[in-house]
This record gives structure tokens, C-alpha cells and sequence, in this order.
């Protein structure tokens, strides 16, 4: 097994890339303590038999990625992932890029009938009929050097892949579907999905209160957390946790001493940068016109769900899941039925292939248009 450690090694083996239709490709990572992921391997390999190979970015450190980053704009190229959403926000953080073309095998495997978000030892074993040693899954990717059953199963990853890639790309083929699957990629492929605002940061805190002033000093408070752990590349929990921030958004501690009656908050939190930071977020929070004051999205709470309507959709979901063969979920999920049940339509369940698919009977269903029925052990949608 080679392992690229030089830029020269990795233009050249990303130059023979270029003349396949794709490659596969996966990462080894750490995120335990920082807040962005710590890139520690790269995994690809050509089509068929072709070569499969270790890219270290740990022990190569001086190697640029660039070539890696310029294959993966090149369109020509099919890039291939499974379950790809962090292994595409690494190579957005650190380079700037989302490969495109894109497949992720776990998307296609839903469109296929595989089941909701299957994993790939499963996919490995049911596709190419082989078993995937996971022996080595949670080891520190970071540590060097790397032992032997490390690099095969870092390898297996991908050499498997081309195998499920295959198979799932000619059922799809075969079914016309992989306009479902680029519908669904449009989130793993959008620039938006990998950036977090801090401005934004607060909708991830959970509470029950609806004060204004209340949330205001929450927003702050979620403002400054996730600024500084991005500056300083630490988990926002080695921060401060989310309970402490809805304790200190309560108590709206003004000095230190205020900071230390705190029973949540970290004793590294309670002085320098991060006290002072807190003791700002708070000022700020309450200094906040009432016109800027967030709200809680209590929309859901206030939907009037007809619960046997409700009832009717997910039996129906189930129908149409079986009947085309994909995930349920995929199609809609079980608080979009709620929504849908209530009067909603301006929902994902409600446009392109999943309207077609799901959509349109659900809408005749709530409109009294059909009715559901049963032919032996299958339900049938009866005009009325």
C-alpha cells in the first residue's frame, strides 16, 4: 500500500485520476478537542482494480493540497463518498472546495431501498458480499506511525466503495432516479451547509423560556461562545455548556464575583478572556432594543394536528415507501405528516420527485379526494 507524504507524489497520482469516470474517497479525522475537525488521512482509490492509496497530511505536513483540491473541481471526474457530509465540511474548512460532481453512496443507497441513513459496513456486506474488519474504527487517526490494520481499514473504505458505487449507479440507471439523489445532494453541496454564524448560534440552545430579554442575553451569550471557540479552534462546550449559558442568561452576571456563584460554569471560564467575554454578551443582552428581540419559532406548537388524518398520511407513506422502494423518511418525516395533517404545504414532501411520489396523494387524501384501501396485504388509493 503507497502513502503520499510529497506534493509531486500527490499531482501525479491525481493527474492518472483524471482519465477514470471516478474515485473514491473518504477521511480519518478527529474532532474531540477542537472545534473544526482535524484532517489526518485521506483515502482514494481508481475505478475497478485500479490504485488505492493513503494520502498523510500529518507526516507529509509540508504537502500542498492543491492538486488534491483542483481534481476534485474537476467535473469530469465523479467524486465519491459515503455519508459525506463531514468529510466534505474538512475539505471546505481547509480548502475552500466542495468536490463536484458528488455521489454519496448513503443518499443513493435511501433511493434505492436500502433503508434510512444504512451504513457502509452494511452496504459492503449486502452489495459486495464482503465484511469490513472494524477493529480499528475508533483508534487516534493522529498518532504516528500508523500500524498496519490501521492503513487496511483506512484502505477498505474506499476499495469497497467502488464496488457499492458501481452497483447503485446502475440501479439508479435503471430506475431513472438520479434526479432524486442530485435533488438530495443540493444540501451536502451548498457552501451555507459548513458555515456557522455565530449570529445565528442561539437557535441550537434549547429552552422553554419565551421572555424577550431573556433570549436576548441567550443570543449573546451563543454569539460570543461561538466566536471564540472558532478563533480558538476549541469545542464550544470547553467553552462554556449550554446549561451554564441558560444559567447565566438568568442570573445576568455583571462582575466576577457575580461569575463565581455560578454552579455550571467552568472554573477557567470564570476570569480572563472568556469572563469578560460573558460579562459583554450579558451588557449587550440587556442593553438589546426590544425591536431586535429573538423569538422562539413556536409555530409547530400552535399547528392544529388532526391526529386521525395524521394517522391516514403515515399509513400512507408506508404504502409509497414500499411501493417505489425507498426510505420513508427520505420521502417525509414523521413531524412533516404533523404539518401536513395541520394545513401545511409549503413543505420538502411537497415539491419536486417526493411530490410526485408522496405529495400529490396526500394532498387529495387531506382534501377528501381518495381514500385508502386495502387488496389482499396491500393499500390502495381509492378516487372518491
Amino acid at each position: 500500500m503507497r502513502t503520499i507524504l510529497t506534493t509531486e507524489e500527490l499531482a501525479e497520482f491525481c493527474k492518472a485520476a483524471e482519465a477514470g469516470p471516478y474515485i473514491t474517497v473518504d477521511t480519518e479525522f478527529l474532532r474531540e478537542r477542537t472545534y473544526y475537525s482535524k484532517l489526518c488521512l485521506i483515502q482514494i482509490a481508481l475505478p475497478g482494480d485500479g490504485e488505492a492509496v493513503l494520502v498523510d497530511p500529518i507526516k507529509g505536513a509540508e504537502m500542498s493540497m492543491e492538486p488534491l483540491y483542483e481534481l476534485f473541481r474537476n467535473r469530469d471526474v465523479v467524486k465519491v463518498f459515503h455519508a459525506a457530509r463531514q468529510d466534505l465540511e474538512i475539505f471546505f474548512v481547509e480548502g475552500g472546495v466542495i468536490p463536484d460532481p458528488l455521489f454519496d453512496t448513503q443518499v443513493a443507497a435511501m433511493v434505492c431501498g436500502f433503508g434510512e441513513q444504512v451504513g457502509y459496513e452494511t452496504l459492503v456486506r449486502r452489495i459486495a458480499k464482503e465484511k469490513v474488519d472494524k477493529t480499528s474504527r475508533f483508534t487516534d487517526w493522529s498518532r504516528r506511525p500508523l500500524t498496519d490494520a490501521q492503513m487496511e481499514y483506512a484502505l477498505a473504505d474506499v476499495t469497497h466503495l467502488r464496488v457499492v458505487y458501481e452497483f447503485l449507479a446502475a440501479e439508479l440507471e435503471k430506475t431513472g432516479r438520479h434526479g432524486w439523489v442530485e435533488e438530495e445532494l443540493g444540501v451536502l453541496t451548498n457552501p451555507e451547509t459548513y458555515i456557522v454564524h455565530p449570529a445565528e448560534a442561539w437557535k441550537r440552545v434549547k429552552t422553554r423560556t419565551s421572555s424577550g430579554r431573556f433570549l436576548a442575553i441567550v443570543r449573546e451569550l451563543a454569539r460570543f461562545r461561538e466566536g471564540y471557540a472558532q478563533s480558538k479552534n476549541v469545542p464550544r462546550n470547553r467553552v462554556f455548556k449550554d446549561d451554564a449559558l441558560l444559567e447565566l442568561a438568568s442570573t445576568k452576571p455583571r462582575n466576577e464575583k457575580d461569575l463565581s456563584r455560578s454552579r455550571l460554569l467552568l472554573r477557567e471560564a470564570r476570569r480572563g478572556e472568556i469572563a469578560e467575554g460573558i460579562m459583554k454578551a450579558v451588557e449587550l443582552g440587556l442593553e438589546a432594543d426590544p425591536e431586535t428581540f429573538p423569538e422562539v419559532d413556536r409555530r409547530r406548537e400552535k399547528l392544529q394536528v388532526n391526529p386521525a388524518l395524521a394517522d391516514l398520511l403515515r399509513v400512507l407513506l408506508k404504502a409509497k415507501g414500499e411501493r417505489f422502494n425507498v426510505a420513508q423518511r427520505l420521502i417525509a418525516s414523521a413531524a412533516e405528516l404533523d404539518e401536513i395533517a395541520a394545513g401545511e404545504r409549503d413543505l420538502p414532501s411537497m415539491r419536486g420527485w417526493r411530490r410526485e411520489v408522496f405529495g400529490e396523494d396526500a394532498m387529495k387524501l387531506c382534501e377528501g379526494k381518495v381514500a385508502l384501501g386495502l387488496k389482499g396485504e396491500n393499500v390502495e388509493i381509492v378516487a372518491l
